[in-house]
């Protein structure tokens, strides 16, 4: 997928709306061959999706054997928003905690009490972190609206045959 595409459906509003989001899906593929996917808190910093994980978490060993992942951040209202994004990953040790790690927007409730002790939690935890770092090279925004899955579209277009 060009580049240019990439990007404008990355810069349509629905796509901002779900980058813009804390939780999304990681699809990958595990050391024996089977498919992985796992919720993950995710930061877009405009070019590429920021996951952060433990150093000891077992899909990194998988990620530095097939860095080739997918990731779907979906809404839950009707009718959903769904954005499909397919890259590589590539993965950066961090003494410390990585500064979107920190960052997430808070979709998902949380006080500010909550959230001051969610941080002093996370900062006595972990001495460093492993930035997984995604650079969408294919992407689709399902909105069912303006765009639809590509089954469902081949659907309209026999039946309008």
């Amino acid at each position: 997928m060009r580049q240019s595409t990439i990007d404008e459906i990355l810069n349509r509003p629905y796509s901002q709306e779900l980058l813009a989001r804390d939780m999304a899906r990681l699809a990958y593929t595990a050391l024996d061959g089977t498919p992985r996917a796992i919720p993950i808190s995710i930061h877009w910093n405009g070019a590429e999706i920021v996951m952060c994980t433990s150093t000891n978490a077992p899909k990194l060993a998988s990620l530095r054997r097939n860095p080739a992942v997918a990731l779907t951040i979906d809404t839950e209202s009707h009718p959903p928003k769904i954005l499909l994004l397919r890259g590589t990953v590539e993965l950066d040790h961090v003494d410390g905690i990585p500064d979107e790690y920190m960052q997430w927007n808070g979709t998902y409730e949380m006080t500010p009490e909550q959230r001051a002790e969610w941080e002093e939690n996370v900062k006595s935890l972990y001495e460093s972190m492993v930035r997984i770092v995604m650079t969408p090279t294919w992407v689709k925004l399902i909105d069912f609206e303006e765009t639809l899955p590509t089954a469902v579209e081949e659907l309209i277009r026999r039946q309008s045959a």
